[in-house]
């Protein structure tokens, strides 16, 4: 049994009421909301076919947003070629809930000057660094300069 063409599988599975509206994806789908679309062995994303049926090829190294934020829409006019970070950003996933932040937890500007960067790209105020290291060298002051709570040498005399 060989597959049917790609362009009438595409069409027998997507409900395309015009060009402005979602066109909904009526096949199966991933668990993550996506379509897919089976073609002999192999499965393909159908939002990604519409796309090189109907507008162009995608741009190597790049990723389809949908703008519409429709998972299962298949509409290639809602459908723009991004890079992999640009897609995650315009998001609404954890990575770009942090990453619009403008301040830290405490207030602080993020700013060139007051901006660090540690390991996987996660930033950190230096302000609240110096804060959180100023109140960890008290405490270690405070702790050494404490008694030990031995009791004082008795000598015997009153």
């Amino acid at each position: 049994m060989t597959p049917e063409p790609l362009w009438e599988a595409f069409h027998a599975r997507s409900d395309r009421p015009d060009d402005v509206a979602c066109w909904r994806w009526l096949g199966s789908f991933t668990t993550h909301g996506y379509g897919i679309l089976s073609q002999g062995k192999r499965n393909l994303a159908p939002h990604r076919v519409a796309f090189e049926l109907y507008r162009h090829p995608i741009p190597d190294g790049l990723v389809l947003d949908h703008l519409c934020r429709n998972r299962w829409c298949v509409n290639p006019w809602h459908l723009e070629p991004v890079t992999n970070r640009t897609n995650i950003l315009r998001g609404v996933g954890h990575t770009a809930v942090n990453a619009a932040k403008t301040h830290c937890i405490n207030g602080h500007e993020f700013t060139p000057e007051n901006t660090s960067y540690v390991s996987g790209g996660k930033r950190r105020c230096k302000t609240c660094t110096r804060e959180r290291q100023r109140r960890y060298d008290l405490a270690r002051s405070a702790a050494r300069s404490a008694p030990t709570g031995e009791p004082e040498a008795v000598t015997g005399r009153e």
